[in-house]
């Protein structure tokens, strides 16, 4: 996320956490979040969506009945309200922007491990433990595979990177050799 659409969806994602926090609902809108984002971003959608021959109220009732019943009554009325004001192009962001908020206010850190090989449940235990004293939070831990790492790993925690991978470490090389 990056410059205005991240200005224009920090106030949303902020009222809907205070939203959900109030209503103690913060799984559901994750999950009504992910859902609304996914239909707006979808290839087949986006074009119907874009489409400035559906009036507001067209766009709305094409939504709702995309969302179904996983779209709480709070969920419908922020569709409408995103729609009113034109910004369903942002609703990706606000789902992102949610989503870190929701981590703040759980004192919890999303963590992703990439590495050249498959980490097996024991190893994610230990790194998860020792980044949970690293950072002073409650850590959410996901690894994915990347063999272009080569060895290593790469920590992502919101903004903090820890590359120890080898694909890392001869970038740095390559750089301080001017290559």
């Amino acid at each position: 996320m990056a410059g205005e659409a991240t200005t224009i969806a920090r106030p949303y994602a902020e009222a809907v956490l205070g939203n959900a926090v109030d209503s103690g609902e913060l799984r559901l809108w994750s999950e009504m979040l992910s859902l609304l984002s996914g239909i707006v971003t979808d290839s087949r959608l986006a074009g119907i969506i874009a489409d400035r021959r559906l009036d507001g109220d067209q766009l709305t009732q094409l939504l709702l009945d995309l969302g179904g019943d996983r779209l709480s009554e709070a969920g419908q009325n922020f569709v409408k309200l995103l729609v009113e004001n034109d910004r369903l192009a942002v609703l990706p962001d606000i789902a992102a922007m949610f989503e870190r908020l929701r981590s703040e206010h759980e004192g919890a850190v999303d963590v992703v491990i990439e590495s050249a090989l498959a980490i097996d449940s024991s190893q994610e235990k230990v790194l998860a433990k020792a980044l949970k004293r690293k950072l002073g939070r409650e850590v959410r831990l996901s690894s994915e595979q990347h063999p272009e790492l080569i060895g290593g790993v790469r920590i992502r925690a919101g903004d903090l990177v820890i590359d120890g991978s080898v694909q890392g470490q001869l970038v740095k090389l390559a750089h301080l050799l001017g290559i």
